[in-house]
């Protein structure tokens, strides 16, 4: 699968990180690091912004995290107006701080800085791909 069925709306077609469809597809949520000084990326990048090396490989992210923050949008931007509500938040695993969606199966009430949150592949309409946080 290409770039251009990642998310519900997608502006691009064409990236060096395609392959982080490729890895959803196969149910892993991955990141990068670079192999020349160790900066850990997500959303993935092929080319470190601290060293300038394109020397990166991947690593999946898995296990538990930590909601860090999150947001609720009312107002969704072009591509998006539909699906508000949602929720975004920044959660913490092991290796990287990863941004994203919270399941909708969260509900707002239920959301504490802290909870225990997984990061997992989710199928969007469309054939589209995607990923989300869902409790542990």
């Amino acid at each position: 699968m290409s770039f251009e069925n990642f998310g519900i709306v997608s502006f691009t077609a064409e990236t060096k990180a395609s392959d982080f469809v490729s890895y959803l597809e196969k149910g892993q949520v991955m990141a990068t690091r670079c192999r020349k000084c160790g900066t850990n990326y997500f959303p993935p990048r092929m080319d470190c912004s601290k060293c300038l090396s394109s020397d990166v490989e991947w690593f999946e992210i898995k296990g538990e995290g930590k909601l860090v923050t999150y947001t609720v949008v009312n107002y969704g931007p072009t591509g998006f107006e539909n699906d508000a509500p949602y929720t975004l938040a920044i959660v913490d695993f092991d290796k990287v701080r990863v941004f994203g969606r919270l399941s909708k199966g969260i509900k707002e009430g239920d959301i504490k800085p802290g909870m225990k949150l997984k990061v997992l592949p989710v199928r969007l309409p469309g054939d589209r791909i995607g990923y989300e946080f869902q409790r542990v």
